[in-house]
């Protein structure tokens, strides 16, 4: 039997979308200043986000422009400067509090609560679930108080199936409507019952247009279910952490949850921002490659140039 009736009315769930864009949008913003990125007053020069993390997966820092070399569908771009990320995050934490949340609903709290914790002096961040559809529970603040009373309020919905890829969609176009200058979903996605009814190349459209990073904490063991709300959500998970420079995790124990989460946030707060040059083309470059001069890192990046 179905844990939830599929049959929406179509007309109902596009308000709520819209609701939603709308709180994203118009979320409180952060008081602390936000230098803009060089590409947004300099067409010739453009920045990107990078992490770079050793064999134990931890940051590696003291990094200079002469570590960086990037490349432009495989052009080679002069690298002007490069140094820590310090321009103010405008994060949404993306969770499914649907019913298969159940068992992990204390892990949950408590690696929410530690990454709030974290990322406090980074930015902004909002809470929104996806369980029977996207709802913000908290609007983006940098109100450390406001984010944990939120994450008391999380708990698994009984009979609730999820809606991530909704989710990502509507958060998307919260943040393209914005004008966010460093968009970031962190999505906990359980492997349970999907019911999005989107196509992942539009999401990943929107993501892109958005300039947001996606990051994704898959949690349990891996649904190999072959429905297409599956694998519409499982392309954008594959993709759209990979072209927009997030990482993808897969959490097997729901006790990992915590820690997955603070790796999130270590990486998030100590990013490099590289600078390059780049020449005045009619045709806007659709591939990007980031790389370092050490052997034996990850560096993590943007893949596709940004639709902002």
């Amino acid at each position: 039997m179905p844990i939830l009736d599929v049959k929406r009315d179509k007309m109902i769930h596009a308000i709520r979308a819209l609701a939603l864009a709308a709180l994203v949008a118009f979320a409180p913003v952060s008081q602390q200043p936000e230098p803009r990125p060089s590409a947004a007053s300099d067409a010739r020069t453009r920045d990107v986000y990078v992490s770079v993390l050793d064999s134990k997966d931890a940051p590696i820092t003291g990094l200079a422009a002469a570590d960086f070399s990037v490349k432009e569908d495989g052009a080679a771009r002069e690298v002007l400067r490069a140094g820590p990320a310090t321009a103010p995050l405008q994060l949404i934490l993306l969770v499914d509090d649907s019913e298969a949340m159940t068992p992990a609903l204390q892990p949950m709290r408590e690696g929410l609560t530690k990454f709030v914790d974290k990322m406090q002096g980074h930015g902004e961040i909002g809470i929104v679930t996806v369980a029977e559809r996207a709802t913000s529970l908290v609007p983006s603040t940098t109100d450390a108080n406001a984010l944990k009373r939120g994450i008391t309020r999380i708990f698994a919905r009984s009979g609730a199936g999820a809606y991530m890829l909704d989710g990502i969609d509507e958060v998307s176009k919260g943040f393209q409507k914005r004008k966010a200058e460093r968009p970031v979903i962190v999505a906990l996605s359980m492997e349970g019952i999907e019911f999005s009814n989107l196509q992942y190349d539009n999401v990943l459209k929107t993501l892109a247009a958005s300039g947001a990073a996606l990051h994704v904490l898959s949690i349990g063991s891996p649904n190999r279910s072959m429905t297409d709300e599956w694998r519409n959500l499982n392309m954008v998970i594959a993709e759209g952490t990979k072209d927009s420079g997030g990482r993808r995790d897969q959490v097997l124990a729901i006790s990992g949850i915590p820690e997955a989460l603070l790796r999130v946030a270590n990486e998030l707060n100590n990013q490099y921002v590289v600078t390059y040059g780049r020449p005045e083309r009619l045709v806007p470059p659709e591939k990007i490659q980031v790389t370092v001069s050490r052997p034996g890192v990850t560096v993590r990046a943007r893949t596709k140039v940004s639709g902002k």
